[in-house]
């Protein structure tokens, strides 16, 4: 075995008795490759669970959401409100006018499965903060809200303390430096080599944050106090937690509290995460394999790149044979280069097939075995993922006797919408008008 890939549960992916592990006991380059975005999903999970500032935070999100967008009647009081105040801003000349600019924002609860919905709920909480507010007195204030008033009360209370916009600002950071990761990792046709390249990039970042980016922080965050009102602490005061007993809290000044525990805690947790996820072996090993990709004539070839990744199968390719590959590449990319029947080779996967099919498979043995080894290592993608989403939606309650070509029919249609909606209603009439004879021609 040399490649495995799961859900990333825990109970397969687990350090100590694992699938993954008992495996790798056994093969130990069986290398476990899991979807990239599912990896990005679980590190705020992982660091929401482990952190408990950020968990009364998403609590009291979850709280906000459940009261703002529990009816239209309240949606459309938070699109009027919000309305109202960029005319305002507009007859003010704070904002400008023009194409695409001030367009209608809502608060939408974030979905399980992607990180962006995560970050555009915070950016839109961050732009809307004084609408929010204002749409929660107003719901407070009506008659017919009485039994709702304790908890809209408390939302309002904690929605306006430092705590809640401090780590408001903390998870907008944080979410907004991996948002161009987030978006890689979704994309259908991934490309590993800048997925890659994000995954370090986000990395280095959150490593800036931790160890120069405290000022600029504090800076933007005193900013959007002042302009909503919002009293900034004393650092060296002693620490008051929000709606909470201080003998729950350990006595700490209010920088040991917001900038050691919190900023500098979740920031840490994080950079954890993402080492614990995107290990630099995996990461290097999928750096390596685009190496002796054949589109435009072997554009992207490496030869460092391609001994490096030989370095991982030791057992397939001994040091001695690592000496005769390092020539054999030489002259295996002239060969292609100036083969033309190898220019149109678009992936690995053909390139495979053409050199089974021209014999040199045999001549480059050492070069087809790392082709080999590269074709059968799973690389997981969210399309993968998403087939599986599909899935409930297409096969539902009222649909589970379909059969499994059915099933595999309307799958097909519903993941490649896209594809199909470039097909002509009068090629599909034809089509279906050659199957077999019709009574209406």
């Amino acid at each position: 075995m040399r490649g495995q890939g799961y859900d990333g549960a825990s109970n397969m992916k687990g350090e100590i008795n694992g699938l993954k592990t008992l495996i790798m006991n056994e093969s130990p380059f069986a290398y476990y490759i899991h979807c990239f975005a599912h990896q990005l999903q679980l590190v705020p999970i992982a660091v929401a669970k482990e952190n408990e500032p950020c968990l009364w935070f998403l609590d009291h999100v979850s709280y906000l959401l459940n009261i703002v967008g529990v009816s239209c009647k309240r949606h459309d009081m938070l699109r009027d409100v919000r309305a109202q105040k960029v005319l305002e801003a507009l007859e003010m000349g704070e904002i400008e006018s023009g194409s695409e600019l001030n367009q209608e924002m809502g608060v939408t609860r974030p979905g399980d499965t992607r990180w962006g919905s995560h970050f555009k709920t915070i950016m839109h909480i961050v732009s809307m903060y004084s609408t929010i507010l204002e749409v929660l007195d107003a719901i407070g204030k009506d008659p017919s809200q009485k039994r709702e008033w304790t908890i809209i009360r408390g939302v309002a209370q904690a929605i306006e303390s430092f705590d809640f916009v401090f780590n408001l600002h903390l998870m907008l950071v944080i979410l907004g430096y991996t948002n161009e990761l987030s978006k890689s990792l979704q994309k259908r046709d991934q490309d590993i080599v800048n997925a890659m390249a994000l995954v370090s990039l986000a990395k280095s970042r959150m490593q800036h944050l931790r160890s120069h980016g405290w000022e600029e922080f504090f800076s933007k965050l005193t900013l959007f106090c002042n302009k909503h009102d919002i009293q900034v602490p004393l650092w060296e005061d002693t620490y008051e937690p929000h709606g909470r007993s201080r003998r729950y809290n350990e006595v700490q000044t209010n920088d040991d509290r917001y900038r050691r525990e919190v900023y500098l805690g979740v920031i840490e947790q994080t950079i954890q995460e993402l080492d614990n996820r995107f290990d630099e072996v995996n990461t290097e090993l999928l750096i390596c394999m685009p190496a002796l990709n054949p589109i435009n004539s072997f554009a992207s070839y490496d030869a460092l790149k391609v001994m490096r990744l030989a370095e991982f199968y030791p057992m397939d390719i001994s040091s001695t044979y690592l000496i005769r590959l390092e020539f054999q590449l030489a002259i295996f990319i002239d060969d292609m280069r100036q083969d033309d029947r190898f220019r149109n080779a678009s992936n690995i996967g053909e390139l495979s097939i053409m050199l089974v099919a021209t014999k040199k498979h045999v001549l480059y043995d050492l070069v087809y075995l790392l082709i080999k080894l590269i074709l059968i290592l799973p690389v997981v993608t969210a399309s993968v993922e998403r087939v599986f989403s599909a899935m409930n939606l297409v096969k539902s309650k009222l649909k589970t006797t379909m059969s499994d070509d059915r099933l595999n029919d309307c799958l097909v249609t519903f993941i490649e919408r896209d594809v199909f909606m470039k097909v002509s209603e009068d090629d599909i009439v034809d089509a279906l008008m050659a199957m077999q004879k019709r009574r209406v021609t």
